[in-house]
């Protein structure tokens, strides 16, 4: 990075306090600090997971991007290059490099886009490597680079070692479609190097990559519930519209609209990162400063964006013909065979035809492919000018006309969506598996406001009403409970007890007259409690709501304490279950029996708890620590857990048999 013409600044945790060792707040301070300078920042800090980045990535802005280059290298031979090096500023060489690495290397978690990072790219061999940094060591004070996720293979598969770095975005804009940004490199106490690079202009495209934890195609909940619409560029691929131009049009809609759009985001979508129409739409909005949280591009397929890009998108625009009908190649054909006969069907009953300029809303039927596996609920037809004297109204390059048209599109597309954005509720989505945790619901716990379900939040739902439907996840239904494994148990047993009655989705929906049903789920809860304790016997449970459920259908967790589990990886797994989020099932009926409704606990201060032992309350500063710590504990559980049987069998104050 030497020979980059661009300013860098190093920043690392080893050396940052006065050369020896230093606090990730020393860290951060001296990372603001360069970039009100001007300059670019390499963070030389291990960066395992979400949590740990967060921070870094929340120092991003609108002349600041964040990018990330992942040294993802077999965790052989990375550890075989810690073991050789000498000389490590954190004396993290040798032999016992390889116990920690590889002891850290089992919670690692991908960087995803999602988290605020601009571009995402993946090094899998040395030769990967090699290219990142002659790439970064070319990027020019004015260079940007394409935006999105590059060379990952497998994107299932954990990284290596996550970092990330900042690049102070000039004042001044450059189109171009490949615009270099900084690259650094960090190396953690790994020993592995991995790098995050900074573009310096255009709007972020993000393309999302799934962590091991989620459902396939999930990504995080902050993210799934905001209102998003996904567009293509209208009129510049078959109707041949100027591509400067149609920037123009689509930057300047997008900055008249965005004060209408509250938390409702605008996404701008193509195949390729070569797109020109993205590279010109990036620079052009920056220079504007629109906000890139609501208004970004992204490379990936329209009809494929959560399960092949994680993107969440309940609205998606279709650049239609005039008959509205299937057919015609691009992005046309492809959202009417994604969406099925049920698409057509449902456009057939809106409209027959539509004029240059306008859009058609269409609620998209459930049975669709693409509402049951990409979430989409609604489809916007847009018909713009046409420039292709091949095809039907050619303006003959007729731009007054023709701008005038594609404003008039744009407008009428974003007018439509705001419509959908303004009566419906979103909520996070899982892909349709069957997973438990809290969610980021914003519905006033009185039920005043009607909660819209993402369909792809719908499965329990449908194994509830419908059990003889999935008899492989089913263990045992009745006329009032289903029960059923949690596909993703945060112990060694986890069971989740459904409730059948219609209009109970949630623990605010529960009045005194479900508490039969209650007791019910209670007692079922228990009976599964005695087989497992029968088959082991130093089993203890707890069995309890969450006080703002991740699916649709109120279910009861009957979780043993061991927290022995893969699945359990971060802070919001563990304090779902361990602070006051989690309603012991015998609180909950007393409330409801005494108040006619349970006390439902304030979600986001709880889920940012320190993570503490459930046990004997101490804190630990991540969840790799606080699992070594558990496996070993031998306190008693806490006083108030012993009381009124909220742990299954009753515990004494001896604490854990021998």
């Amino acid at each position: 990075m030497r020979g980059s013409s661009r300013p860098w600044v190093r920043v690392c945790q080893d050396t940052i306090n006065n050369g020896k060792s230093g606090t990730k707040p020393q860290c951060l301070k001296s990372a603001a600090a360069s970039l009100k300078e001007g300059k670019s920042v390499f963070i030389d800090r291990c960066n395992l997971d979400k949590e740990q980045r967060v921070d870094f990535v929340s120092l991003g802005g609108p002349e600041v991007e964040v990018h990330a280059v992942v040294l993802d290298l077999p965790t052989k031979l990375s550890i075989s290059r810690i073991v050789k090096r000498t000389g490590h500023e954190g004396n993290l060489q040798g032999g016992k490099a390889a116990a920690v690495v590889n002891r850290m290397l089992q919670n690692k978690e991908l960087p995803k886009l999602s988290e605020g990072f601009s571009r995402i790219t993946f090094c899998r061999n040395e030769t990967d490597v090699d290219a990142a940094v002659k790439t970064y060591t070319a990027v020019g004070p004015l260079d940007t680079l394409p935006h999105g996720c590059f060379g990952q293979k497998d994107p299932n598969a954990k990284t290596q070692l996550g970092i990330m770095r900042f690049l102070k975005r000039p004042h001044e804009t450059n189109t171009r479609d490949s615009v270099p940004s900084q690259l650094t490199e960090e190396k953690g106490p790994c020993g592995k190097t991995q790098e995050t690079v900074s573009s310096s202009s255009g709007m972020p495209s993000q393309k999302i990559k799934v962590s091991e934890d989620m459902a396939p195609g999930s990504i995080s909940q902050d993210e799934s519930d905001i209102p998003t619409l996904a567009f293509p560029s209208i009129s510049t691929a078959d109707f041949q519209f100027d591509l400067e131009k149609a920037s123009d049009v689509i930057v300047g809609k997008v900055e008249e609209f965005m004060d209408k759009l509250g938390n409702a985001r605008l996404v701008l979508v193509d195949l390729t990162e070569r797109s020109k129409i993205l590279s010109l739409v990036r620079a052009k909005a920056a220079e504007k400063k629109i906000d890139s949280k609501r208004f970004f591009t992204f490379i990936g397929d329209i009809c494929q964006l959560y399960t092949k890009g994680g993107l969440c998108c309940n609205v998606i625009a279709n650049a239609a013909n005039w008959r509205l009908k299937p057919g015609g190649g691009g992005v046309n054909a492809a959202i009417f065979n994604a969406g099925g006969p049920a698409l057509e069907a449902a456009t057939k009953e809106q409209a027959r035809s539509l004029l240059p300029g306008n859009a058609l809303v269409v609620p998209l039927p459930s049975t669709s492919p693409l509402y049951s596996k990409e979430g989409v609920t609604h489809v916007i037809h847009v018909l713009g000018p046409n420039m292709n004297p091949r095809r039907p109204n050619c303006l003959d390059n007729d731009y007054v006309k023709g701008c005038k048209v594609l404003e008039d599109a744009y407008s009428s597309l974003f007018k439509g969506f705001l419509s959908i954005a303004n009566t419906q509720v979103k909520v996070p989505r899982s892909s349709g598996s069957i997973l438990s945790g809290p969610s980021k619901l914003e519905d006033e716990i009185s039920g005043t406001k009607t909660k819209t379900w993402a369909p792809c939040l719908q499965a329990l739902y449908n194994i509830a009403m419908q059990p003889e439907k999935h008899n492989k996840q089913v263990l045992e239904a009745s006329d009032d409970v289903v029960v059923l494994n949690d596909i993703y148990p945060k112990a060694k047993q986890h069971l989740l007890v459904l409730a059948r009655i219609k209009g109970l989705d949630t623990l605010a929906d529960a009045r005194k007259e479900h508490l039969p049903l209650l007791m019910a789920m209670h007692e079922v809860g228990l009976r599964w409690v005695d087989k497992f304790v029968g088959e082991d016997a130093s089993l203890v449970f707890r069995l309890g709501y969450h006080s703002v459920p991740s699916m649709r259908r109120l279910h009861l967790h009957v979780i043993s304490q061991d927290f022995d589990s893969k699945h359990l990886k971060h802070k919001k797994h563990w304090n779902s279950f361990t602070t006051a989020f989690f309603r012991d099932s015998v609180d909950v009926m007393e409330e409801i029996n005494n108040q006619g409704k349970a006390t439902i606990q304030d979600e986001k201060r709880l889920m940012s708890m320190e993570l503490r032992c459930h046990r004997c309350r101490s804190a630990h500063p991540n969840i790799p620590r606080l699992k070594s710590h558990i496996s070993s504990c031998q306190a008693p559980f806490p006083a108030d857990l012993q009381k009124k049987g909220r742990l299954v069998p009753e515990q004494t104050n001896s604490g854990r048999d021998p």
